[in-house]
């Protein structure tokens, strides 16, 4: 068993001709997508007999886990609570014209075991010309949002901001359901029909 990186809901992990689909993942087309997040596994199957067929059995299985062991610790990853100032995963499960309701998936490097919802205000989705956002404009349901905590809120959400260049939409679907890519810091565009859509993009690293 192989541990990989984190895996991000929607993400491609892979060619269906060189991997198998185990839990937490998906195929979509020829690819094999993570339907959670979570650790990337890879599983090697046994050495086949001499009178074992070959075949999709042979592939090494990917899998994504919410709770993996760390081999090198003998520890399994542990859950921690999102802090002001700390960068989160997250993704947007509602939009209303005041804020974005998001559900935290990862706080910095750790993977969350509980659930954990916060808001983005529209006040606080980017640092210019904020009478001019658009909640609908800057996310939309689905969206996987890198976000900084500003504060702990109310008992049930935390508010978070986008108001910076790295942090925004990171991972977007379109509405034909295929994986966008940004093309600048306010749209992303489906590979597949050409469509241009408008989001918060995030700066990549």
């Amino acid at each position: 068993m192989a541990l990989g990186s984190i895996a991000i809901p929607g993400q491609p992990l892979g060619s269906t001709l060189k991997y198998a689909p185990g839990s937490g993942t998906h195929v979509q087309g020829t690819q094999l997508c993570a339907s959670i997040l979570g650790a990337i596994v890879e599983t090697h199957p046994k050495a086949s007999g001499p009178n074992q067929i070959s075949g999709s059995s042979q592939l090494p299985v990917l899998s994504v886990l919410r709770h993996v062991q760390d081999p090198s610790s003998n520890t399994f990853l542990t859950n921690v609570l999102p802090e002001v100032d700390a960068v989160v995963l997250a993704r947007v499960t509602r939009i209303t014209p005041k804020q974005a309701t998001v559900a935290i998936l990862m706080v910095g490097e750790t993977i969350c075991a509980d659930d954990f919802q916060g808001v983005i205000r529209v006040q606080d989705v980017r640092a210019t010309e904020k009478d001019k956002v658009k909640i609908f404009v800057s996310f939309r349901p689905g969206d996987i949002v890198r976000a900084q905590v500003i504060s702990l809120g109310d008992q049930s959400n935390y508010y978070l901001s986008t108001a910076r260049n790295h942090l925004g939409v990171v991972m977007a679907t379109s509405e034909a359901s295929n994986a966008m890519y940004p093309i600048s810091w306010k749209e992303f565009k489906d590979p597949v029909t050409g469509a241009v859509e408008s989001r918060k993009v995030a700066k990549p690293f």
